[in-house]
């Protein structure tokens, strides 16, 4: 990975993670200052919102070790799979996010159930983005376990040497 490339994705993940403090910060603030009219269930909205926010800073979090391990050539290691795991787990944490969501929108969309189902797939398609880490995880292992093997025949390659 080139170094443009890496300080690029860097600055996305700053930009990101200060956009999801931003938005925690209006949310927490609109639940101290404003009442609620009733129209909408906004404090539970509110606090799926935070908590939305928060998976997403811990996969930002993650991503930004992962990369620090690409620049030191050291994600093909073992360390790297608590990161990955740590994505993985905000995945899912975000869809569950959304699917609570969905759930208070639900009630309100009785006149229009497609909403709903609308919402329920986007929920599922978060579902299919951690599978496809996870996919991707299993490829890291697999490179893991070859980069170990590669190292040992080395290593064998210069005793004989």
């Amino acid at each position: 990975m080139g170094k443009l490339a890496l300080h690029a994705l860097r600055a996305v993940l700053v930009v990101v993670l200060a956009g999801t403090v931003f938005v925690q910060a209006l949310m927490v603030w609109a639940l101290a200052t404003d009442p609620e009219d009733g129209s909408l269930p906004l404090t539970p909205l509110r606090l799926i919102t935070i908590l939305g926010m928060v998976s997403v800073q811990v996969a930002l979090v993650c991503v930004w070790r992962l990369v620090t391990m690409v620049r030191r050539k050291t994600v093909f290691s073992h360390a790297a799979f608590r990161y990955v795991d740590g994505v993985i787990g905000a995945i899912v944490a975000a869809a569950l996010v959304w699917f609570a969501v969905t759930a208070l929108n639900a009630p309100g969309q009785s006149d229009d159930p497609g909403v709903t189902v609308i919402m329920g797939g986007v929920g599922v398609a978060i579902l299919g983005v951690a599978l496809i880490v996870l996919v991707l995880r299993m490829l890291l292992a697999q490179a893991v376990t070859r980069d170990a093997e590669a190292a040992q025949m080395q290593a064998e390659l210069d005793e004989v040497i």
